[in-house]
């Protein structure tokens, strides 16, 4: 696999829950992380004394974050409406050469910042809260 332009990873938004996606305005980096919990069914009996683990148990979430420049357009706002209601909207991310993963995430996080000699800065985070699915590209 050829290497990936950074730009290229994409998180989206559903804006009004009808399952058109925007990309969220203003992103510059973006991070997302898959995490399974394992399940410990380790006894006296496992075969020499190795670890075993249940298949399939376990909880298993997805965390994107995110960091950009403060544009303050409809998606700067959808997120932090988000945020204030504590909604779980349906997102899209859309990573190259690998695959699209959709479901609803919750946004956990979001800072601004900014210098008096700069432009104003976002960070955001997002927590999975829902099936996800994947499809490959």
């Amino acid at each position: 696999m050829a290497a990936q332009n950074g730009k290229d990873l994409l998180v989206k938004v559903d804006m009004t829950s009808d399952g058109q996606f925007e990309t969220i305005a203003g992103l510059r980096a973006t991070r997302v992380s898959f995490n399974a919990e394992t399940v410990d069914v380790t006894s006296l009996e496992s075969q020499g004394g190795w670890r075993e683990l249940l298949a399939g148990a376990g909880v298993r979430s997805c965390s994107i974050s995110g960091a950009g420049v403060f544009k303050d357009e409809g998606t700067d706002e959808r997120a932090r409406q988000l945020f204030f209601d504590g909604e779980v909207p349906d997102f899209q991310i859309i990573i190259p050469d690998f695959g699209v993963i959709e479901g609803p995430f919750q946004v956990t996080a979001i800072e601004y910042a900014g210098s008096h000699n700069g432009e104003a800065t976002y960070e955001m985070s997002l927590a999975s809260a829902g099936l996800l699915t994947f499809v490959a590209l």
